[in-house]
């Protein structure tokens, strides 16, 4: 059996006005999957590195992603989701409504609460919150 654990074929990662982000090459329908990949553990303190992902619930395991995980920025109003399997280490994200061709995808970081390397993006998400 031939299984691709890694697929980012309908996305792309380009430069923003701060960073890097992951843009939908085509046209992507709601519930569409638009990404699969491997999460790679690391014995690592990831509350200090914005391009890890906390890979327990429990808050102790840390990974980086494969493909264009690591480019997802987050939102308020995010337009993905990221689906973790802690047990296969493997991810998949959909998407949450229907995606443009060329827009930006976004999902809501699973620790944007309380990891110490967000906390700027905290308070600006704060500021964008007050102001709606």
């Amino acid at each position: 059996m031939n299984m691709n654990f890694i697929d980012c074929s309908k996305v792309y990662v380009a430069k923003t006005n701060e960073n890097y982000g992951v843009f939908s090459k085509n046209d992507i329908k709601k519930d569409d999957l638009i990404e699969n990949g491997i999460a790679q553990r690391i014995d690592y303190d990831g509350n200090k590195n914005t391009h890890l992902f906390s890979w327990s619930d429990d808050k102790k395991d840390w990974a980086f992603g494969s493909g264009c995980s690591t480019y997802y920025n987050t939102s308020l109003d995010p337009n993905v989701r990221m689906d973790r399997d802690f047990k296969n280490d493997l991810y998949h994200i959909y998407a949450l409504k229907d995606i443009k061709k060329d827009e930006e995808l976004t999902h809501k970081y699973k620790s944007l609460e309380w990891r110490e390397c967000f906390e700027d993006l905290r308070n600006i998400l704060d500021l964008q919150r007050t102001s709606l």
